[in-house]
């Protein structure tokens, strides 16, 4: 076995090659640099050359050499293999490693990492190509699935990614698929977290950050909220028609009920007021009867002065007959005064009797029914 100095020695031209080729990596890339913020037009800018960006990506994975004492950092995971086997995992802190036979094959960084997941076509249930791209957020939670249980953790996980949302995405349409981003991103989760289970590494959130329909698509979207709209404005349009025909009809309603109200109350006072009237006129003529019936029987002379009371009214009456119309109806016997007289007092004795007569016929039937006190309760 050669010693640690001649091993150095033998390391050292490959250690100084390394250093110059990253040396002039470094320049080139930094004059590139500079011209292109200077805005130089003699020399194009240039991206860092993939075999650059390779070396520093070794150089920042490459495990730490085994120098007997390390300081694990905080938040890191080392796996250390003794002999070419898995021996340990070394945990923050302290380490003391065995020279020669110890070697630090995997440094397993513990923090949540964010991968960038690139644009990707995706075609939905209802085939419409989409193009979505998104950023997975992910943990190692076994240092030592993630060293020996794949190979590229991040590659695997971002291609395990991409196809398990164009899996999603075709089971969805677009319409789920626009409006239930959550749903998607919490299936897509679930999904890497099934597949991912044996790599060592859980999958914490997947988050969809744009996503790109067809440009026609678009179009047929902008026109069907267009539509939409248009549709809503001509509904609320409608409802307020319809609304505002029914409150005035409602109000026509109300103000034909008043007025039929107001037009009953109305005609139910005059009823009531000329029946009050009626009851009136005939209760002072029912006086007035009862007082000229008392006069001219129990005053000597009554009849005259009836029967020429009733002769002044017929002269007055037959006076008036030519001043109301121009058609008259004259009796026969218009120029026989006394006639007439004669017959209005025959009609007034006539009645006179009859009441005479119906008068003692009710008081007969009374005595014969409660031997004579209702005769003489109407008398009295």
């Amino acid at each position: 076995m050669l010693s640690k100095s001649a091993q150095a020695i033998g390391r050292a031209p490959l250690i100084r090659n390394q250093a110059l080729l990253l040396r002039s990596f470094h320049q080139s890339n930094l004059a590139a640099n500079n011209n292109m913020h200077r805005g130089g037009s003699n020399s194009p800018s240039k991206s860092p050359s993939p075999m650059y960006a390779q070396m520093m990506a070794q150089r920042r994975t490459k495990p730490p050499r085994n120098t007997v004492i390390k300081f694990v950092p905080q938040q890191e995971a080392w796996v250390v293999e003794r002999m070419g086997r898995f021996s340990r995992i070394l945990e923050p802190g302290l380490a003391i490693l065995v020279p020669v036979l110890d070697r630090i094959s995997y440094t397993q960084s513990l923090k949540e990492v964010a991968v960038e997941i690139p644009t990707q076509s995706a075609i939905t249930q209802d085939n419409v190509t989409l193009e979505l791209d998104g950023v997975l957020y992910y943990k190692v939670v076994d240092p030592y699935k993630a060293s020996y249980g794949v190979a590229n953790a991040e590659f695997s996980v971002t291609q395990l990614a991409q196809t398990t949302m164009r899996a999603e995405i075709g089971q969805m349409t677009l319409d789920t698929t626009l409006a239930e981003r959550n749903l998607l991103n919490h299936n897509i989760v679930n999904a890497i977290n099934a597949a991912s289970e044996s790599w060592g590494i859980a999958c914490l959130r997947y988050e969809i950050r744009d996503i790109h329909p067809p440009a026609k698509v678009v179009e047929a979207m902008h026109s069907q909220v267009s539509a939409e709209r248009s549709k809503r404005a001509q509904i609320l349009e409608s409802e307020g028609s319809r609304q505002s025909a029914i409150n005035v009809a409602e109000g026509a309603k109300q103000a034909q009920i008043l007025a039929s109200e107001a037009d009953k109350m109305q005609q139910i006072n005059r009823a009531m007021g000329e029946a009050e009237a009626i009851r009136q006129t005939a209760q002072a003529e029912a006086t007035a009867i009862e007082r000229i019936a008392l006069a001219i029987r129990g005053t000597d002379g009554g009849e005259m002065a009836a029967s020429l009371h009733v002769a002044q009214q017929y002269v007055e009456a037959f006076g008036n007959i030519a001043k109301q119309a121009n058609t008259i109806v004259v009796p026969a016997s218009a120029n026989d005064v006394a006639g007439m007289v004669t017959q209005a007092m025959s009609v007034f004795s006539t009645v006179t009797a009859n009441q005479k007569r119906h008068h003692k016929a009710t008081n007969k039937l009374l005595d014969e029914g409660d031997g004579g006190f209702g005769s003489e309760q109407i008398n009295h």
